[in-house]
């Protein structure tokens, strides 16, 4: 599954917009309004499966459940 795929999974009742920005030279950044939470460049690899998934559970908090915890 995609990191796009589990976080509309798991948060689509509080993720309000999610885009997907193009860049180039294989660029992959994970924002969250103004917060930094994975980069590419900066960790020099691909994210594991989950790992956007559980860096935006830290980043959101864990009393805010996931979609089919509700």
């Amino acid at each position: 599954m995609s990191a796009i795929s589990e976080l509309r999974t798991n948060y689509q009742h509080v993720i309000t917009d999610l885009r997907v920005v193009m860049g180039s030279k294989g660029v992959f950044d994970v924002r969250v309004d103004d917060t930094l939470l994975y980069s590419k460049h900066e960790t020099g690899r691909h994210a594991e499966p989950g790992e956007i998934l559980e860096l935006f559970t830290q980043h959101v908090g864990t009393d805010v459940p996931r979609y089919k915890d509700r």
